[in-house]
């Protein structure tokens, strides 16, 4: 026998994943084309020729970071400029690497959250969670003249609280140790592993180029508060759920 309760979280579930693959999530999929965009346009794509080639185009990616990117030693220095940068910083993209990988887990994991949540709110969590995630690691490292730029620290946040609102929905992982068989984990055991693995990469991580870990799990936490601060008194659906975007139920 199937208890109600647990056929209604299943029936909302189905609801909610139906929904975002049937092209639902206008926030999710502009933000994706958005950060492509701007992309594309930039120096570090290597499509845009006015940047020159060599010496030219180096001094070119570099002066897009600094004017484009964090920098956390001139963050708290009182300017209009530099305040704006966490928000700038968040649809800017250092190669195509660091582009698709965060994308990517946009894809997956950001139209649920967005049609749990609703365009509008989404869209106000997902810039502010990031701006929070980037302005925590400017913070703690300072001293750093060290850019940051990219939309992890958001996507990390969008991962937080699909963590609160879809701790079963299953999701299909790729694990290098099991040679990439594709196997399908509930959600709580796939992000609270990814988490604990940024947690510890964080730990031993410095303010020099590189991962910026701390951003990660900063914007985790903060995602995965304001789902349980915003929905803890809702359905949290806790049923094993269908999976994620473009995934088929087994």
């Amino acid at each position: 026998m199937i208890d109600g309760r647990a056929a209604g979280w299943r029936r909302r579930v189905r609801e909610i994943g139906a929904a975002a693959t049937a092209g639902g999530a206008p926030v999710t999929y502009g933000i994706i084309a958005l950060c492509s965009a701007v992309f594309l346009v930039s120096p570090l794509s290597g499509f845009n020729p006015s940047y020159g080639s060599a010496d030219a185009l180096l001094a070119a990616q570099a002066g897009y970071f600094e004017r484009w990117g964090v920098i956390p030693s001139r963050l708290l220095d009182g300017s209009a400029h530099a305040a704006l940068t966490p928000l700038t910083a968040l649809f800017v993209h250092g190669s195509w690497l660091h582009l698709l990988g965060n994308l990517l887990f946009l894809y997956v994991f950001g139209a649920m959250a967005e049609e749990r949540m609703g365009r509008t709110e989404f869209l106000f969590f997902y810039v502010c969670c990031g701006y929070f995630a980037l302005v925590a690691y400017a913070v703690v490292h300072a001293g750093s003249d060290q850019t940051l730029v990219g939309a992890s620290g958001a996507i990390s946040a969008v991962l937080g609280a699909f963590l609160y609102l879809f701790p079963r929905a299953r999701v299909t992982s790729l694990f290098p140790f099991l040679f990439f068989l594709p196997l399908r984990f509930p959600a709580c055991i796939v992000l609270v592993f990814w988490f604990v693995l940024q947690w510890l990469a964080a730990r031993d991580a410095g303010s020099g180029p590189g991962v910026a870990y701390l951003a990660h799990v900063a914007g985790f936490a903060a995602g995965f508060l304001y789902a349980w601060g915003r929905y803890r008194g809702g359905v949290r659906v806790k049923a094993p759920a269908t999976a994620t975007e473009g995934e088929s139920q087994p």
